[in-house]
């Protein structure tokens, strides 16, 4: 974790303690041009990457290629090594918020299907990378998108 990331994290949490996720950045190559596919949160519609609290006994790429195939019905494959982290405050209206880091992965994309988990709950839809950083809220992200390139990943 960066230096910048870990002391916002302090400041926001305070004494809170910081829930770990797993996100996938799922992305794509059309026509040599770099696509990542983001999905809309259930509850407010913000776009986001598919995350999730770790699986026991399942390795972090492993959860967040999990999480990309309930949220948005992604087939691919996912590296075993993190692009970055982020961090964002999960709403939850009855059990109180919690803050979340969410370390990403990227995955990359074979195939979408149209019959997922999540299907009836979500949008899904490819933006450029720089336009995939104008539509997310969390800094981190934006950060991590502006910097992601497939050619980064060998």
């Amino acid at each position: 974790m960066n230096a910048k990331l870990s002391t916002n994290l302090q400041r926001d949490a305070g004494s809170s303690p910081v829930h770990l996720q797993y996100g996938a950045l799922c992305y794509r190559l059309d026509d040599g041009k770099l696509q990542v596919l983001l999905v809309t949160s259930r509850e407010t519609g913000r776009w986001v990457i598919p995350k999730g609290w770790p699986i026991d006994d399942t390795e972090p790429s492993e959860t967040a290629a999990h999480e990309a195939w309930e949220e948005a019905g992604v087939v691919g494959s996912c590296k075993s090594k993190s692009v970055g982290s982020f961090s964002y405050t999960k709403v939850r209206p009855s059990k109180g918020n919690v803050l979340c880091l969410v370390k990403v992965y990227p995955l990359r994309v074979r195939k979408l299907v149209s019959d997922f988990p999540e299907s009836g709950q979500r949008r899904r839809k490819w933006f450029s990378v720089k336009k995939a950083a104008q539509r997310v809220a969390e800094p981190g992200l934006v950060e991590i998108l502006r910097e992601f390139s497939p050619r980064l990943l060998n």
